[in-house]
């Protein structure tokens, strides 16, 4: 066995025993970064080591330290796991180490993501000539069709930012709701546009399209682009799609949905109603880390112009082998990268169009349980209508709702971090992992009870 097949083994071995400790194991983390970084050894060592024993100081020095992320029981943050077939794929991924920049150069991979992006427009009713592009998560997702945005609104108006960039430009304003994701605020940022304008939203979160109106009625007419979400970070609830693109319309604003786990809605029959209008924009960010459970590094933009889309994220380089309908490197800032459709492909293939719907419906389906079960508890109130796959609820006052959640992470049994909505502390349940069960959401359930008897 050479040194290669020896560490493979190896890691394989111990990705093993991680996976099936998780039913059992604490959720939160054991050890301290201090501890941990003792543990690695904060020397580096003169000579050469064993890539097998390499594997295994990783393996046990990291082991306390690791939260339990990829269990039924966490939570804290909107992160899913990763499906089986999605994770096996990973591995692949990284034997395989492919370049995912050009179809000459790996046609393996511009195949899988021709058509892995032809099922996701497919399954999420977004319009079938889109640009899909693969990119790191949501944040680069949003960015990247937002930079498809900019340029596209300024080009309306006669102003070439891949020429001349933005200074002396007209002003683009970008406009969002009150309770957009920060992800937005970033990616403007990155763009050079700045904070955007802020549009009135109702009680959970949902943009109201007479404010909209008013706020693009404000500054006259000019390049704009519109910033809409399907999933709210606290309540989970959807912008009226239907009203504010037509809102947005008669401003001749570009509409961006920031749907980094609510896009996923519109795979389930049952759900798909929260999309409605919603494929009527002009371009779509969305994480399948998040609803559709594949490995991390794995956003998701499109586009509904393709060459839009191209305009913006599109390069030219001599020693590049480019082909004429154009390359992955066509759709996303990178050039080199993971091969993250490979992942994709697979996690749909697995799952098929009646799996993903059934993976929406029961984190749904969860979530709905876990309202009804805090309700039970005395002194807590769930704050938000619970539509989609998030949770808030309070105990009492921001004091008592603080210490139900330090009790509940010392408990250990799940993760489920606070948040502050509407100007109270409360709890935020985001259920999102595909192996979170009914035994699951029992004994998360009673931790909460725990943590909050006695208060």
């Amino acid at each position: 066995m050479d040194a290669r097949e020896a560490a493979l083994r190896r890691a394989h071995e111990h990705a093993v025993r991680w996976l099936a400790s998780l039913s059992e194991r604490r959720v939160p983390a054991r050890a301290s970064v201090d501890e941990i970084m003792r543990a690695l050894g904060t020397e580096l060592p003169d000579a050469p080591s064993d890539p097998a024993d390499v594997v295994d100081l990783l393996a046990t020095a990291c082991e306390p330290g690791l939260t339990a992320f990829p269990s039924g029981r966490f939570y804290g943050f909107v992160v899913g796991g990763t499906e089986p077939a999605a994770l096996a794929a990973d591995w692949l991924v990284s034997a395989w180490d492919q370049n995912s920049v050009m179809r000459a150069a790996s046609p393996a991979y511009a195949a899988a993501e021709e058509v892995a992006g032809a099922w996701l427009l497919d399954l999420l009713g977004l319009p079938q000539d889109s640009g899909v592009g693969f990119t790191t998560g949501a944040t680069m997702a949003n960015f990247t069709c937002l930079a498809a945005a900019r340029d596209e609104v300024l080009r309306r108006s006669g102003w070439s930012v891949a020429h001349d960039g933005l200074v002396g430009g007209p002003p683009v304003r970008a406009v969002a709701g009150q309770d957009r994701h920060m992800a937005v605020d970033l990616a403007l940022r990155y763009l050079g546009l700045g904070a955007p304008a802020l549009v009135e939203a109702d009680d959970q979160g949902r943009m109201v399209p007479g404010a909209l109106r008013r706020v693009l009625a404000a500054d006259g007419p000019g390049p704009a682009i519109v910033i809409l979400q399907a999933g709210d970070i606290h309540s989970g609830a959807f912008d009226p799609f239907t009203e504010t693109v037509r809102a947005a319309r008669e401003a001749d604003a570009w509409v961006h949905v920031d749907g980094a786990f609510g896009l996923w809605a519109a795979a389930s029959p049952r759900h798909a109603h929260l999309t409605d209008g919603c494929g009527s924009a002009d371009s779509w960010a969305t994480d399948a880390h998040k609803t559709l459970n594949v490995p991390y590094d794995c956003g998701l933009a499109v586009v509904r112009d393709p060459s839009a889309l191209r305009a913006a994220m599109g390069l030219r380089g001599d020693y590049l082998i480019q082909h004429e309908h154009g390359d992955p490197v066509d759709k996303v800032p990178e050039l080199s990268r993971r091969g993250r459709a490979f992942t994709v492909w697979a996690a749909l293939r697995s799952l098929g169009r009646s799996g993903v719907a059934d993976l929406v419906d029961r984190l749904c389906r969860h979530a709905c349980a876990f309202a009804d079960g805090i309700a039970l508890i005395d002194g807590a109130r769930v704050l938000n209508e619970v539509v989609f796959t998030q949770v808030c609820a309070e105990f009492g006052d921001d004091e008592r709702t603080e210490r139900v959640l330090t009790r509940l992470l010392d408990d250990g049994t799940t993760w489920i971090s606070g948040s502050t909505w509407h100007g109270r502390r409360v709890m935020r349940i985001s259920v999102s992992n595909w192996s979170t069960n009914e035994d699951d959401v029992t004994r998360a359930l009673d931790s909460i009870r725990r943590a909050a008897a006695g208060l």
